[in-house]
This record gives C-alpha cells, structure tokens and sequence, in this order.
C-alpha cells in the first residue's frame, strides 16, 4: 500500500486532552494508518492512504471536534507565529484588566461591609467573567458539540461555579450577620491567574521554536546573479538551478551551488556546527545559509528554493519536533481519560463534603471547584514535545539532525558504538605520511616521484602530487608516461632517466634490488600502510609511506565515548593489520575487520543478539544497512551531500565529534522530558487530593495550574544553557 504524509497546522489545543481528541479523530478515518499530534508545535503528522483519504478529509474531522485545522505551508508557519504574538498581546490586556478588576474586589471584599457592598462585588466580577471567561466558555462548547471535554471545560465550570454561587447568595435571603460570604473574587483571580498563565505559556511555547525560525532566517532575501555579464539583484525565490550567484565577502551564500570561479572562506557554523571557517575553491561545493568571510567567488546553482540543504535541514527538525519518544505514551494514556476522571472526582467531592454533614453546601461546592480548577493536563501535554521541540532545534543549530524523537530515548540506552572507517574515523583518501630516503635527500625523493605521478589517476599518485605541491616542490615535466596496472607507473625524465614508482615487484622486474629497503617497508607494512618504492636509473632512491589517516578529532572522540561508559567497535573491510593499526592510533576496543557491506548487517546482529543496545556510526550511503540494523544509526554527511534519509540521526559535518555531543545533547534532551513529565505527573497526584480534602481554596489553585505549565515550558528552555556545554 503506497501511503503519503500530510503536515496541518492545528490551532485552538491547549492541553493534552485535545491533542488526544485531535489524533483520536484523526485515526478513525479510514485510510490513515498513523497521526501524531504535537501540542507544542500546534501540528498533527499523519500517514494515509492517498487512494482512501485526504487532507481535505483530515481538516473537516478536526473542524468537527471543535479546532481550526489548514496544512502547513511556510506561510501557514508565518501565520502561527502571528497568531502566537497576537494571543500573547491580547491575553496579556486580559491579564491587566483581570488583575485591576480582582485588586478592587479583593479589597471590597475584605472592606468592612457596607451596604450594597454584594452588587458592587457583582459589577466588579461581571466583566472579568464575561471578557476573561469568554475564551473558556467559547472553547467549552467547541470540545461539547464535538462530543468531548479539555482543560478549558474544568476552567470554565470552576470559575461559573463559583460566579454562580456568589449570584445565589447576592440575592438569596441572609441568616443573620456575617452569615453570608461571596466568592466573586475567587472567580474572578481563577481567571486572571490562569489568564497569566495562558500568557506566559504563549510567549515560552513561541521561544521553542526558535532554533527553527533562526535556521529560516540564515536565507538572504535577496541575491545579486550574473545574467549576460550583467548583475543583477533579484528575490533569492527567482534565483533557477543554473544560474550563476556573485557572493561578496560578508554576503550569505543564497543557495546551494558549485564555485566557479574566485576563492573564499565560509563560516558554515550555522549549519554543520563547524566552528573553523572552510576554504572555498573552483569545485568545492557551498550551502545556502552560510556566511561568506573573506574574498568573492561566483556559483552556479545548484539547489534551489525548498530543495536546498537548509530547507531540508527545517524539514527534518520540524518532522522530528512532530514525533513523540516512547516515553511520551504514558502521557498520552492518561490525557486521553483526564478531564472526564477529575470531572467525576470533583461530583465526588461535593457528594462527600455534603456527606460529612453540618457542611453548608457553599463549602461543598468551593471544594469541588477547586478540583475543577487544581487539574492540569496542559503540564502533561507540554512535558515532551516541548522538550523534543527545543532539543531538535538546539541540535540543528550544532549541525546534528534527529529524524525521529524515538531516537532520543534510545541514545540513553546505548552501551556500544560501532564506526565504520574509511570516511567516518578516516579521512578517506590517502595522505603521504612517511618519506624515507636511502639515496639522496628526502624531498629529492619527494619531487622525483611527485614529477612521475603527475598524469597519473590513482589515489596513491594523486596523494604523493598533492604533497610535494603542499611542501612547494618544483615538479618536472616527464617525456613519458606508463601506468602499470596494479604496480605503480614508469616515466622518463627530460634528460632520459628512468624513473619508477611503485610495488616491489615493479622494480624487480625492472632488475633492481629492494633488499636493502626490506626492513624499512616492513616496518611500515605493520603500521597498516602502503609503501611506494622510488627508483632512479636502476637505483632505489627511497620509500613513500602512505595510508588513510585519522580524522583530527578521531582519538578523542573515542576516548570521551569511553570515558561515558560506552564500548567502541570499528568495523571495516580492510584487512586486519590496517584495522588493527588505526584502532590502536584511536585507542578503539574492538576491531571486526574484512568485514564487506554485506555482513556489516550481521555483524551489528550479533552484537544485539549479545544484549547490547548498538549505535551504528557510518557515512550513510555504504553503510545503510547497518545504520538501519543499528538500535541508532548515526550517519556523517558531509557538505552538501547529507545522508539524511540513513540513520536516526544525522551530522551536517564529517566531524565524528558529532557522535559526542549528538550523544550527550540526546542524553540532556530525555533527561528533560523526565523531570517534566515526573513534576506534571507528581502535580497532579499531589494538588487534587490536597484539593479534595479542602486544604486549598480556588485561588491558590488557579496560580498553582497556571504556573505548573509554565514550569515545565521553562524546564525545556533550560536546556539552552546546557547545551552550550556539549
């Protein structure tokens, strides 16, 4: 069954209860096999069947329970935001016309009682019930005609509740002096204080997503383009593959491309985490978003508008923000059955008091109203996807993108990590590590074999050319040129000398002796390198060491992984003395060598089959289907061509310090979401109680639930300043 995925934005949630009402609808369509609604991010993930269901279908269901639903689109994305300042700019007047309002109740209230002191309390609290309570009221018979109950139901009832009551005993007949006490500055503090509440959750539920809005404001807005030798500036959204783009020193890189021409630096700290600027030349590869520091170069586009490397990075966070960790299905169980459990604990309650007897049904109904109004799911709906929201958007700012927020949770569970090597731990082409002379200078020997490699295709020659550049050798140009396959290659230099460079066999075959070089080339053969042989008119002149070197920051990511408690493994086709000598360089545990891509897999089985909780670290092409096998598969991209469909988790950079702080920002993440949902969950257990036994009174209850979601919405944002330290 082919299935398709539809993103809505969805506005009008403001706990877990509606989220649960949301994905409950949701899932009774037929077509839809998965819905994932995140109260957070105001969004709902579906997977469907395009052939049964649609996007059309998903907004009318949600449009039916009593929410506004539309699909989300960057302007959709605009438009919340909008939307979110809006709401925080109007429940913020609210709050101040609430708190004036309750501030003079409260002082009536506890006045000496003069006459018409009760219509005085009642033309104070009318207003604040009606202008702060619409909100809840409008909200309470949405979530009724669609045939369910959510936080703004216990809100509404609780501060009616006593409203009403205080109605009651306005005009009922009194008992005799003091025998009548009102409740209308209790109805009107539960909505003020649950109206600052809904405030200060806006304003912080805005910031966690702000690494997303940040990584959307990297794109220029404008770019200048070379059309028939002419510059001109245009919009970057009319900027087509093919173009070539003018990038001056300071500009931001408009979008991805292929330099041209011109040279540069380029900060991409923004995107791959990568702190050091990276050297641009003719043929390197750039990324939209990225800060252009020194000189000017032109590109030619290569991705454009929503295929760019940044758009798919915001893809790829907000896809991730949109799933929930396992840790989160508690939650979710408990929402799905809250509001109905404490409406009928709050029947309980006034049924009980009143039991007790000598109990003024006045106290039996503040009791109960309490509990209406103690009750909050909103902390369990904010707990986790404000904690994934934050730590996706803090690991897309370092470069490390998480697809699924499952992965968080499993991260914390590792006990191995398993590299492959060649482009993980390794550079990945060979480099000139040794120069050993037996006839003659080193850089003589360095030059010679430089000046015959230079036709030559070979990753060898290449590497012993692009050295002797490096080390500013005048190379010579050859009068011949031979590669002997699987050999090396033979030249003749412009005065007629021979000159060979290669295997052994190549210049025994040639009749000269490699005996007086055997314990040097041994002694490098066991350090897992290749050793190129150099000869000159029959003479050995000397050895070339080559070998796949270590990434700088290798070693000591392995050390701090071991340091954190977990096993290294590398794992790698080559043969076991290469292995072997690169896992002693990086201090690694264990090495499965000669091992090829095929039985990567097995190997990463075995090792589960072990008992073992396996991360998979790899480039993410080759090694897929051991990133897949892995219980995380972390795959290393490198510039623009990120791997991201490989592993859970996924570095912008070929850094493997990645894997370190992916590791610990994984570990910071899921830490989090624990003390939310531990603080949420203990909250509830704790206040409707204390509130059932008539320890507090509405007003205490409405500051405790108005703060419990902002606690928790703060622990999340937190992790900012944690994270700085990964």
């Amino acid at each position: 069954m082919a299935t398709a995925r539809a993103q809505l934005q969805v506005s009008g949630m403001h706990c877990a209860s509606c989220t649960a009402r949301v994905q409950r609808v949701l899932l009774r369509l037929e077509g839809v096999s998965e819905a994932v609604v995140n109260l957070a991010a105001e969004r709902a993930d579906v997977i469907y069947d395009p052939e049964l269901v649609g996007p059309e279908q998903f907004i009318a269901a949600i449009e039916k329970a009593g929410y506004a639903a539309e699909p989300a689109t960057e302007e959709s994305r605009r438009r919340q935001q909008q939307a979110k300042a809006a709401e925080a700019r109007t429940q913020w007047r609210l709050f101040l016309l609430g708190a004036l309002l309750s501030a003079a109740l409260m002082v009536v209230a506890v006045a000496p009682h003069r006459p018409g002191h009760e219509l005085l309390q009642l033309l104070l609290a009318t207003p604040v019930q009606a202008l702060l309570g619409w909100q809840f009221y409008r909200n309470t018979w949405a979530a009724i005609r669609g045939g369910t109950a959510n936080m703004d139901v216990l809100i509404a009832l609780g501060s009616s509740s006593a409203y009403l009551l205080s109605l009651y005993l306005t005009f009922a007949p009194a008992h005799g002096p003091g025998s009548r006490h009102l409740y209308y500055d209790s109805a009107a503090m539960i909505l003020t204080l649950i109206t600052l509440g809904r405030f200060l959750e806006a304003r912080a539920r805005g910031h966690t997503s702000e690494a997303v809005r940040a990584l959307l404001r990297l794109a220029p807005r404008e770019a200048t383009v070379i059309r028939d030798e002419v510059e001109t500036v245009v919009p970057v959204g009319q900027i087509q593959v093919g173009d070539v783009v003018l990038v001056r020193p300071g500009d931001k890189v408009p979008v991805d491309g292929v330099v041209l021409e011109g040279a540069s630096a380029v900060n991409e700290a923004m995107v791959t985490g990568e702190s050091l600027p990276v050297d641009k030349r003719p043929g390197d590869e750039v990324i939209g978003g990225t800060l252009n520091e020194s000189g000017s170069f032109r590109l030619r586009a290569t991705r454009v508008g929503a295929d760019t490397v940044l758009q798919e990075i915001v893809r790829l966070v907000e896809q991730a923000q949109g799933t929930r960790p396992p840790i989160q299905r508690m939650a979710d169980t408990v929402a799905a059955y809250f509001v109905p459990v404490i409406l009928a604990l709050a029947m309980l309650t006034f049924a009980g008091w009143l039991m007790i007897g000598k109990v003024q049904v006045t106290q039996a109904v503040i009791a109960a109203t309490t509990v209406l109004v103690i009750a909050c799911p909103c902390a369990l709906g904010l707990a986790t996807p404000t904690a994934v929201m934050v730590g996706t958007g803090l690991g897309a700012q370092q470069g490390i993108l998480i697809r699924e927020a499952a992965a968080l949770e499993t991260v914390g569970q590792l006990q191995a990590v398993v590299f492959d090597k060649t482009g993980t731990l390794t550079r990945g082409e060979p480099e000139v590590t040794n120069v050993v002379p037996l006839a003659g200078q080193a850089d003589e020997v360095l030059r010679l074999a430089a000046s015959a490699e230079v036709s030559s295709e070979h990753p060898l020659g290449r590497a012993v050319v692009a050295r002797a550049r490096t080390d500013g050798l005048s190379l010579e140009t050859v009068e011949s040129f031979q590669a002997v396959t699987g050999q090396g290659v033979r030249a003749v230099l412009p005065d007629g000398q021979q000159l060979l460079v290669g295997t052994g066999s190549l210049l025994r075959d040639a009749g000269i002796s490699t005996t007086a070089a055997r314990v040097q080339r041994e002694a490098l053969e066991a350090q897992g390198k290749t050793v190129l042989m150099v000869a000159r008119e029959g003479t050995l002149l000397g050895l070339i060491a080559l070998a796949d070197t270590p990434k700088p920051t290798s070693a000591e990511t392995v050390a701090l992984l071991r340091q954190m408690g977990l096993r290294t493994y590398l794992l790698t086709g080559d043969n076991r003395r290469t292995a072997e000598a690169i896992a002693a360089q990086l201090n690694i545990g264990e090495v499965l060598a000669e091992v090829m891509p095929p039985h990567k897999t097995a190997k990463i089985a075995e090792l589960q089959a072990a008992g073992l909780k396996v991360a998979m670290v790899g480039d993410g092409i080759n090694d897929a289907p051991a990133l897949a096998q892995a219980d995380v598969g972390i795959a290393l991209g490198t510039g623009t061509d990120v791997a991201i469909e490989a592993g859970d988790i996924t570095l912008v950079s070929g850094d493997p310090a990645g894997v370190v702080r992916a590791i610990r920002l994984s570990r910071l993440t899921l830490r989090h979401i624990k003390q939310n949902l531990f603080w949420a969950f203990l909250y509830n257990v704790a206040m409707v109680p204390l509130a059932m036994a008539g320890v507090l009174n509405p007003m205490l209850a409405a500051a405790a639930m108005a703060m419990s979601s902002v606690s928790v919405v703060g622990n999340s944002l937190r992790m900012k300043h944690s994270a700085r330290h990964l």
